[in-house]
């Protein structure tokens, strides 16, 4: 089953998708995107990895994340992927612009095949101003159109905001 978990910053997306990954049951493989390449961030990524319980694999891969699905993924196994946002930005930082369309259409071309749980997290980030400046308008609209895409493919699309989950597509939780 693939699912995708939005919302805005702290609405407690993350919380959900580990819970979610718990209640399969199964050995769950942590897959984390972010880059901590300042104090803030490093802090960010000290409180998620306190949270997780410690039997959970963690691979970390900033760029290839398609690759990384394709190698993990098996049936009876859950891989928890946070965050889909943090991997969009990683690809736009990159010197060469064609490689966040290959890995965009990468991720989107393996899903089918995946077996097991796959729980994404992501942010969503097309609700409120538009933003000044060419890089941000296009993180927003990449990130708008990957959500559209993934959205069609996975079974269950939660938004969560203040902590509450609501169900967009699927099985309500």
């Amino acid at each position: 089953m693939l699912q995708l978990i939005l919302g805005g910053a702290r609405s407690g997306k993350s919380r959900l998708a580990e819970k979610l990954a718990t209640d399969t049951r199964f050995p769950v493989t942590y897959i984390a995107t972010s880059q901590p390449l300042d104090g803030e961030m490093n802090a960010r990524v000290a409180q998620h990895r306190a949270r997780r319980p410690a039997e959970w694999a963690l691979l970390e891969e900033p760029l290839a994340l398609a690759r990384v699905l394709r190698e993990n993924a098996a049936s009876g196994q859950c891989l928890l992927v946070d965050c889909l946002t943090l991997w969009l930005t990683n690809l736009l930082m990159l010197d060469d612009p064609e490689q966040l369309n290959t890995e965009r259409e990468a991720l989107l071309d393996c899903l089918a095949a995946l077996p097991g749980e796959i729980i994404f997290v992501s942010n969503e980030t097309g609700m409120g101003v538009v933003p000044l400046g060419e890089l941000t308008r296009r993180y927003v609209d990449e990130a708008g159109w990957l959500h559209q895409a993934l959205a069609e493919r996975c079974q269950r699309v939660v938004l969560t905001v203040a902590g509450l989950p609501l169900t967009l597509k699927g099985t309500a939780l």
